[in-house]
């Protein structure tokens, strides 16, 4: 079982891209982070054209989650618990009716910059907010996959060069702290576990030639309860897709990352 994330950076400006690598890849699952766009301007037909079924959490001009899976979708939840007054649509998890059933939490993390400002701490509380959700569905005893785009550079070999970020929110010790409390609780960081050779990178700026002198970061993650990481055959990062283009769109900032999960433990 193939289970991808994408932050695509606007899914209706980057659709054309988006469609030619879910053909080529055929995801099973996929969390699509970033989508700019509300629930009824997500392309749904595009994707149940391909055979995806969507569970989606949109906001207008910004944020926006969603899951697109080939198994049918339950059990959705929409927003991360915790504070009432967070509008921000960063959250959505579901159960996936696969032979053998996963849970799915696609996030988008708040990128957290400039530090000491409001985005800051409002990245902390997210965090905590996280923290305790992933212990709740540690007590379910269920195949869980946390993915997405996490705005975490969890350790220096994860950027290409770690004085450029330390005053960056991604990388700010209480932040990486926060990630490996998760890990701590008894997830395992997919990458980790089994990475993939040759790149570690899942995001280069648009800005000052990154992509073309490869000085990117890795931020873009699947953190697996242990009944997924027994599980686990192979992670699988999509370099290409950041150096494709289309007549109508340039490629996302990210590029999708995929495990592989055995579909009998």
């Amino acid at each position: 079982m193939k289970i991808a994330t994408w932050n695509v950076n606007s899914i209706n400006a980057r659709l054309p891209l988006l469609l030619e690598w879910f053909a080529e890849a055929q995801p099973d699952v996929c969390a699509l982070q970033e989508l700019k766009c509300i629930d009824e301007k997500f392309p749904y037909e595009a994707f149940e054209s391909l055979g995806y079924n969507c569970a989606v959490h949109g906001q207008k001009s910004w944020n926006g989650v969603a899951l697109v899976s080939k198994y049918p979708i339950s059990e959705i939840t929409r927003g991360l618990a915790g504070d009432d007054e967070d509008l921000h649509s960063r959250y959505i998890e579901a159960l996936i009716e696969a032979p053998s059933p996963v849970r799915v939490v696609g996030i988008y993390l708040p990128n957290g910059n400039p530090i000491g400002t409001d985005k800051y701490a409002y990245k902390l509380q997210w965090l905590k907010r996280l923290h305790q959700r992933a212990s709740d569905l540690l007590a379910l005893e269920e195949i869980t996959v946390i993915t997405g785009d996490f705005n975490i550079i969890p350790d220096k070999s994860d950027c290409w060069k770690e004085s450029v970020w330390l005053d960056d929110a991604l990388y700010q010790p209480a932040v990486r702290r926060a990630y490996q409390g998760l890990k701590n609780l008894g997830y395992t960081d997919a990458f980790e576990a089994l990475p993939p050779p040759g790149n570690r990178y899942t995001f280069w700026d648009y800005q000052a030639g990154a992509w073309q002198k490869n000085e990117g970061i890795r931020i873009d993650h699947h953190l697996l309860s242990p009944q997924a990481a027994d599980r686990l055959t192979g992670v699988t990062i999509f370099k290409e897709a950041r150096g494709r283009s289309h007549e109508a769109c340039k490629p996302s900032d990210h590029v999708p990352v995929a495990i592989e999960l055995k579909t009998e433990s």
